[in-house]
């Protein structure tokens, strides 16, 4: 756009831009298709992007990030189209939430499911790969709420926002310390268990005796073992 073309009194270039009626056709289904693109991109990327706030109200927000720059920073885009966008994602926003709030199914589909990660003490490694979460993220967030051996934890879910929720065994059993092996004095407060081996990567527990370097674990195939831990001493 030439500079000559800039006119401060030229409310029809504020407002519509330079582009033709039939631009506005194309708009929704540019909106539209955008809206479906970031919905699918927040999907694939995992629960964990989307922890803070609600899948929907985060693709809203970066649409209209989006549609806010291109009138601010183009002299030959119009303010209606970012309206018309607005008003577009708004709706779509409210229609999906109220459509989630009647139907199960839909409501899968747009926000996603609830995981279980851990299942009385073990951690299901194929769950975590699908929602794209690793065991050192797992750890971390049981060893925040104050877990320090898997034999505590009788189930651990990941929410459909991507926050996680533990249910606790009322009675803990031996299982696999998470703690890091770096922090010498701490581990050394737990009694390990003489009969009980857990597997390194999942928290399996087997019972002796087994030849450790040959046994491949049930629940991941892994084949490191090391001794269950129980409670501090």
């Amino acid at each position: 756009m030439k500079p000559e073309e800039i006119k401060i009194g030229d409310w029809m270039r504020w407002l519509v831009g330079q582009v033709p009626g039939d631009f506005y056709i194309e708009l929704f289904i540019r909106a539209v298709f955008i809206y479906l693109l970031l919905m699918i991109a927040m999907r694939v990327l995992g629960k964990r992007m989307s922890s803070q706030i609600g899948r929907n109200d985060m693709v809203a927000m970066v649409t209209l990030a989006a549609t806010i720059g291109i009138p601010l920073q183009a002299p030959d885009r119009g303010l209606l189209p970012a309206v018309v966008i607005t008003i577009l994602v708004v709706w779509i926003s409210r229609w999906i939430a109220k459509k989630a709030f009647y139907d199960q199914k839909f409501e899968r589909f747009s926000q996603g499911n609830i995981s279980v990660l851990v299942k009385n003490a073990v951690m299901d490694i194929p769950e975590m790969k699908r929602v794209r979460l690793t065991k050192e993220r797992l750890v971390a967030e049981l060893r925040f709420n104050g877990v320090k051996q898997l034999g505590q934890v009788k189930r651990l879910y990941m929410e459909a926002n991507g926050k996680f929720t533990i249910i606790r065994e009322e009675e803990p059993k031996p299982g696999l310390f998470i703690i890091p092996r770096l922090d010498h004095e701490l581990y050394e407060r737990f009694e390990r268990s003489d009969s009980l081996l857990a597997c390194e990567n999942c928290g399996f527990t087997k019972e002796k005796p087994f030849e450790p370097e040959q046994t491949a674990c049930p629940s991941c195939g892994y084949k490191i073992w090391t001794p269950a831990v129980m409670q501090d001493s």
